[in-house]
């Protein structure tokens, strides 16, 4: 999906900050997580990280002075403040001392517009706390917050996962976003199937859709590719640490994003084949077309060739003062035309 420019989305980020409290429509930016947290067994995620506790900061919509403020207090390396402050960047996974920075783009269809959505999700991990900055101002899932409870699809329903630390609510998130691959995939291929029906039956608008499909599939395959290399990258470094729960996690969100891999790819592939079969097709009804056309161009073309020649104005010409030479002439105008009629629509021109 095309992108916001830097210096457009810094305005835009500081007229919400402004807007914000005074409109209705906007929510407020999460930047502590709410008292529902707290209900986490061992997991002291309001306090500075003591006892084996970690903060969770989410921001939903942030803007450039809530970023500034983050960088600030972590004390953020100035390359990774930069790339927070400026979206628009592929998945990927670095290190700064202590903080592991990971992009993941989430992504969600719409079926009204058969388009995919994506938006991008900034991950700060350290051993004390985790920071989760949506930069396209939306969840995971097209909402405007996260749900950060403990019940049934909330955040935190898993309080025996979230105990490991602060890299287990990062990989809730990412094991989110990779879910959320599901169901794009799902609209996609539905979108496909249609596709394919429309080719055979020549509607005139499927190309330019086969078009606009293979564009969304490209864009949710410039998500999940860079994301299975940056989850492969955690997943080497946990298996590092042979007492690291986690790593079996991070394994399990690596294979599935492998899979969705696969998926797009053999997807992308299958709409280049219809492109290729739709081509065909059209090249095919061309033919046909052309077909009809040299034929009946070349059954009007003997009636005027013999009217042309005895439309010519010479004084002798054979059969031009004769009685029957006028009916002579429309009789073989038809019989040409009869004949080349019957020869066409023996090989099926016609």
């Amino acid at each position: 999906m095309a992108q916001t420019s830097h210096g457009r989305r810094r305005a835009l980020r500081a007229a919400i900050g402004r807007r914000r409290g005074a409109a209705g429509d906007i929510p407020p930016v999460v930047t502590e997580a709410p008292a529902a947290i707290r209900v986490v067994d061992g997991v002291r995620v309001d306090g500075d990280g003591a006892d084996g506790g970690y903060r969770v900061i989410v921001q939903a919509q942030p803007t450039a002075e809530s970023i500034t403020a983050l960088a600030d207090d972590w004390g953020l390396h100035p390359l990774l403040a930069e790339d927070l402050h400026h979206a628009g960047q592929r998945p990927k996974l670095e290190r700064f001392g202590d903080v592991t920075f990971i992009v993941a783009r989430a992504a969600w269809y719409v079926d009204a517009s058969e388009r995919v959505e994506l938006a991008e999700v900034h991950l700060l991990v350290r051993p004390d706390a985790v920071a989760v900055l949506c930069q396209d101002w939306r969840w995971i899932d097209g909402s405007a917050a996260p749900d950060l409870t403990d019940g049934p699809g909330g955040l935190l329903e898993d309080p025996e996962l979230l105990h490991r630390g602060s890299a287990a609510f990062a990989y809730r998130v990412l094991d989110r976003i990779v879910d959320g691959y599901g169901p794009v995939l799902d609209g996609l291929a539905l979108d496909q199937e249609q596709i394919e029906r429309q080719v055979f039956t020549g509607e005139a608008t499927v190309t330019e859709r086969i078009y606009r499909l293979s564009q969304e599939v490209v864009d949710l395959k410039h998500a999940c590719a860079p994301l299975a290399a940056a989850v492969g990258a955690l997943v080497r470094r946990h298996a590092e640490d042979e007492d690291d729960a986690l790593a079996a996690y991070v394994a399990d969100v690596a294979d599935h994003l492998t899979r969705v891999d696969a998926e797009v790819t053999e997807l992308r592939a299958s709409l280049a084949q219809i492109l290729d079969v739709n081509a065909t097709l059209v090249a095919q009804r061309q033919n046909e077309d052309m077909k009809k056309i040299s034929g009946w161009a070349a059954i009007l073309f003997a009636p005027t060739l013999v009217a042309a020649i005895y439309g010519m104005n010479f004084d002798r010409m054979p059969e031009l003062h004769w009685a029957f030479g006028y009916p002579l002439a429309l009789a073989t105008m038809v019989a040409f035309g009869v004949a080349l009629y019957t020869v066409f629509k023996r090989r099926g021109w016609f």
